[in-house]
């Protein structure tokens, strides 16, 4: 029995080891597979925009026979400018099938990249590198050699007008917006877009060019910016012009493509004729670089009737020996000089002998020039309408160029401001007195020679400036100035609290812009000046050191708060509002 057993057992076993070995050897096998051949369905290839988004080419291959369903297969096509090696490959991944294609923007996007010229063929070398989903087993293709032209994809411009009429008054409104389509759809790298424009038949043979950006697809301009345009393309002022527009793209490699041509009818007008002041005192006065006509102080325009684009002026404070010349824009290309008050095309340098404040005026269309002591002075019910008092006894301070500014204390009645001894005589030359009147209140623009500002309602004190410092907009304040107090937290006196207007000490006027204050202070910290025993009140700031010892310049739009000294002590404050300074002694 227990033979039989064994025989039993050992049948068993054999039994199992050949089911065993059937089993093992049923199991898959997942050969390694071949390298690919690769076929493309052409080898030269020249898109053109209408084949922007067409199959221009396609590429098949082989299987790699890897032991495994084919949908697991993985294929990466690399190409390559040819001679390279692919070491600087562009690559499209493909899974499970063994074809694809590019259209004509795939592959200019890619010669793009490269920074191939337009309208030249280049030849890419082209390949399929073959494995498995995990990349294992992967083989390197043969090598297609493809010849392929990139081509211009353009913009397509449009315009929201196509008539524009503009005037000097409106000239900061918008007149159209240029829309357009990206360039270069499927390039990834920057392009950089301008508007050029050019007259109607010259056919872009010499175009002017306005920047747009990078990547943006629209600009905004006004009427004085299409009015210029035209201009330039020697549209005269006031007469009819016909231009054609059009989007220059470039890619950052240099590829550039011009869009479609958009004409606009541009019916002109006289544009405002800026001049500046470019010379050899401008670092050391504050007004840019020496001779750079690019940061030179701007004139004022004479807005007279009959002077536009003729009569031009400014006050600025020059140093001795000071020289320097009139340029028409900011370039050199028109520039001016001369002598003996006769103005000449590139001639001589202009100069002032002494430091001072100077009223420089410019006639283009007599082509003269006058230089002269720079003032301003309150002439009216105060004085009894004379000019000559109003440049003694009722002066502003020079504050600044084209800037000045006076406390004082004026009946009710009638005024205006004037730079000279005398009244204007309607000459309208160079060398003609201006005074100052506005129809509007506090804040609004002056008039050269003009009306009278509106009457002072109230006998009081008041703090009256002369603003030219924008030159597109002189403009006057007036305000009351009964009081001028110390503010802040460096303050040691009785019954003052921190920052309070309300119990801060007030100072004394003693005419002619001074405010002077005697007070304790405390070392190291801050204080300003406030008209008014409330915040909103006029302020004066730290504007930098001045010229003398121990003297801060003031300035009443924003700045840093003045600081006391280093040491505690008593200290008396002098507040010049005539001369924009103050000093702690």
């Amino acid at each position: 029995m227990k033979t039989l057993f064994k025989l039993l057992s050992f049948t068993l076993v054999v039994v199992l080891s050949i089911a065993g070995c059937r089993k093992i050897a049923d199991l898959p096998y997942y050969g390694k597979g071949t390298p690919v051949t690769l076929t493309a369905s052409r080898t030269t290839v020249a898109p053109t925009p209408a084949d922007s988004n067409t199959a221009v080419v396609s590429f098949s291959w082989t299987s790699p026979n890897y032991a495994t369903d084919s949908n697991n297969y993985k294929y990466v096509v690399e190409i390559d400018s040819a001679g390279r090696d692919f070491s600087r490959k562009v690559t499209k991944e493909v899974t499970g099938q063994r074809s694809t294609s590019f259209t004509g923007r795939e592959l200019n996007a890619i010669l793009l990249g490269y920074g191939f010229q337009l309208g030249t063929p280049y030849n890419m070398d082209v390949r399929v590198v073959s494995s498995y989903k995990n990349n294992n087993e992967q083989y390197m293709s043969n090598v297609v050699r493809l010849t392929v032209t990139p081509f211009t994809d353009s913009s397509t411009l449009t315009s929201t007008a196509t008539t524009v009429t503009g005037t000097l008054a409106s000239s900061s409104q918008n007149a159209l917006t240029f829309n357009w389509t990206p360039s270069f759809v499927g390039y990834t790298g920057m392009i950089t877009y301008s508007i050029q424009y050019d007259s109607v038949g010259k056919n872009f043979a010499s175009p002017n060019e306005l920047a747009a950006g990078a990547n943006t697809y629209s600009l905004a301009l006004t009427q004085g910016q299409i009015n210029e345009t035209a201009l330039t393309e020697g549209v005269a002022g006031g007469t009819t012009g016909r231009l054609e527009y059009r989007v220059k793209a470039t890619t950052a490699q240099g590829a550039v493509a011009f869009s479609n041509r958009v004409a606009i009818t541009v019916n002109t007008y006289v544009p405002l004729l800026r001049l500046y002041m470019p010379g050899g005192y401008q670092a050391a006065t504050g007004n840019g670089t020496d001779w750079e006509p690019g940061n030179a102080p701007e004139f004022i325009r004479d807005l007279r009737s009959g002077l536009l684009n003729k009569m031009y002026y400014t006050y600025i404070y020059l140093p001795a020996g000071a020289e320097f010349k009139i340029t028409e824009g900011r370039s050199w290309s028109t520039n001016y000089g001369g002598t003996n008050g006769n103005l000449s095309a590139g001639g001589a340098n202009l100069s002032v002998q002494n430091a001072g404040v100077y009223r420089i005026s410019v006639d283009l269309a007599n082509m003269k020039y006058d230089i002269r002591e720079g003032r301003m002075g309150i002439v009216g019910d105060v004085n009894g309408w004379s000019p000559a008092s109003a440049v003694t006894t009722h002066s502003l301070g020079y504050a600044g160029r084209n800037l000045f500014v006076g406390v004082f204390d004026l009946p009710a009645g009638g005024w205006k401001m004037i730079d000279n001894n005398e009244w204007n005589n309607g000459s309208n030359t160079v060398t003609e007195t201006r005074s100052y009147g506005a129809a509007g209140g506090t804040g609004t623009t002056m008039e050269v020679n003009g009306s009278n500002f509106p009457n002072i309602p109230a006998a009081g004190r008041y703090r009256v400036i002369w603003d030219g410092r924008d030159p597109d907009n002189i403009k006057y304040e007036l305000m009351l100035a009964p009081e001028m107090r110390l503010v802040g937290d460096g303050i040691n006196m009785a019954g003052v609290n921190d920052w309070d207007p309300a119990s801060s000490p007030a100072m004394q006027f003693s005419g002619n812009g001074i405010w002077t204050l005697t007070v304790g202070l405390k070392a190291n910290k801050d204080i300003k000046f406030l008209s008014g025993n409330a915040w909103g009140a006029f302020d004066y700031e730290d504007a930098g050191p001045g010229a003398a010892a121990n003297t801060r310049r003031i300035r009443w739009e924003g700045g840093d708060n003045f600081k006391t000294p280093a040491t505690a002590g008593t200290y008396t404050i002098t507040l010049n509002e005539r001369t924009q300074t103050m000093t702690i002694q």
